[in-house]
């Protein structure tokens, strides 16, 4: 199948360049409300820690339900979708929409202190006094921090003396794969946004069938203590995705996560697609990330997920370098990546009805594979959080044959600290962490190279066909 992609990429590129501007138009909408309402959070509080009011009361949902609903506030089309269990607090499905007011966020179950001991970890130092976090001593939340710190010149010097080398690879332009045709299926790049490829580096799935590495992105924000209240409720642990721009605003909720025995993980410090920035931006983007975490926790991730999922072996090579491992989300074909697009309903673009369409659809294709599967979903926005706790993970609970929901790097065989330089046990950590799990390493590779197949096939048949268009929609973020 290898030796299809080139006569594949000949096929498609100028089905690209004809439906390639509705991706790009998806990406930089979607970029955009990412960092607009980034500005309206950090505006709205000064402090290191949120206001937090009591807990809504919400109107009661039904145990089960099969629903075709119609949205006119954003679009007329028909989403059928199917749920075995639904919260019975449950915020109504009419409520959760673009225009839906701000609902009382809950406070922490318990305020961290300083000096706790996460006695989950062995070795693992005690937790930092989040008072001496101080905002003027990183860079300006939200956008790319500078690049002539001692800070980030060590970091450059750190990524030189790794002894992994960086290609030399121009940044892509802003506007994902329609706006880089010229480069976009380039095979040495290995860009996944706009071919799924991925390298053996990369996490996109669990080992085990009916396993679910359970992920939250760009947090913490205001609504993450309801998402973690749920999580307490069931029992459930997740990996955090970070922005380091939201920890500096919510230690204490980071220190409660990390308390929670939930995975944390960097998500970059301003969410900006690392395949458009310099080799001196990432490393300045996921090294104060790095820090800002260290700072708070006492203890450093080794794993990352680019935001957008926009990653190429340039990112890679650099990621690698920081001693951070890629984690990115299960993608199937050219049109089935396991992304809910729970992130779109705060602007408008998804109601909330097609992220539940999304879900069943991902339940579908999860049924279908031997092995499991991550799932893209946001602890930033309330909707997001609220279409989590009121629907999916129910759902997902009450789910026959049982998931095993739990961190990424649990659902790879390893334990809690194996998720933290300081504490990690695998000597080569940086180099493979997708093949941890004793005797997974090839099954993983070659599923791994299944699915790129599977993503060359398809895209091939919708190509030909005339139906490309939802396959690039997918494929520009």
């Amino acid at each position: 199948m290898k030796s299809l992609i080139p006569s594949v990429v000949a096929i498609l590129t100028p089905v690209a360049l004809v439906v390639g501007q509705n991706a790009g138009d998806h990406y930089r909408l979607r970029r955009a409300e990412h960092h607009a309402r980034q500005d309206v959070t950090t505006s709205a509080s000064s402090t290191a820690s949120p206001v937090t009011l009591s807990a809504p009361t919400v109107s009661g949902a039904s145990s089960a339900a099969s629903v075709a609903t119609t949205s006119s506030t954003v679009d007329t089309a028909v989403y059928t979708f199917s749920l075995a269990a639904t919260n019975p607090t449950a915020v109504p499905l009419s409520i959760i929409t673009a225009n839906q007011a701000s609902s009382p966020t809950l406070a922490l179950s318990s305020t961290p202190t300083a000096g706790a001991s996460p006695t989950f970890i062995s070795g693992a130092p005690s937790l930092p006094d989040v008072s001496t976090i101080r905002p003027s001593n990183y860079p300006t939340m939200d956008k790319i921090p500078p690049l002539d710190s001692t800070e980030v010149q060590q970091w450059k010097q750190e990524v030189a003396n790794s002894g992994i080398s960086i290609p030399d690879f121009q940044p892509t332009n802003p506007g994902g794969c329609a706006n880089n045709t010229a480069i976009a299926t380039d095979s040495t790049r290995c860009w996944w946004s706009c071919t799924g490829c991925v390298t053996d580096q990369d996490i996109t799935q669990c080992p085990d069938k009916n396993s679910w590495g359970l992920t939250y992105d760009d947090g913490p924000g205001y609504y993450t203590p309801n998402l973690l209240q749920y999580l307490d409720e069931k029992q459930l642990k997740s990996t955090f995705f970070v922005v380091g721009s939201r920890a500096i605003q919510f230690p204490s909720t980071l220190q409660a996560e990390f308390l929670g025995q939930h995975q944390i993980a960097v998500h970059t410090w301003s969410h900006q697609p690392l395949t458009t920035l310099t080799n001196d931006e990432i490393i300045a983007e996921l090294g104060w990330t790095k820090k800002v975490i260290k700072d708070i926790l006492g203890i450093t991730p080794n794993m990352m997920r680019p935001p957008f999922g926009d990653i190429d072996n340039r990112v890679r090579a650099i990621s690698l370098a920081m001693g951070m491992t890629p984690v990115i989300w299960t993608r199937t074909s050219a049109t089935s990546t396991f992304d809910t697009d729970d992130f779109n309903i705060h602007n408008g673009v998804t109601p909330v009805q097609k992220v539940l369409q999304n879900w069943q659809t991902i339940l579908n294709s999860a049924s279908t594979l031997d092995h499991g599967f991550i799932v893209l979903e946001h602890d930033l926005f309330q909707e997001s959080v609220e279409v989590a706790t009121g629907y999916i993970l129910p759902d997902a609970l009450a789910h026959n044959p049982a998931f095993k929901i739990q961190p990424v790097v649990s659902c790879l065989g390893m334990s809690i600290g194996d998720a933290y330089i300081e504490t990690n046990s695998t000597t080569a950590r940086s180099s493979s962490a997708s093949s941890s799990t004793t005797g997974s390493s090839t099954r993983n590779n070659a599923i791994r190279q299944s699915s790129l197949d599977s993503l060359v096939a398809t895209t091939l048949i919708v190509g030909v066909s005339g139906f490309a268009l939802g396959a690039f929609a997918v494929l520009g973020f």
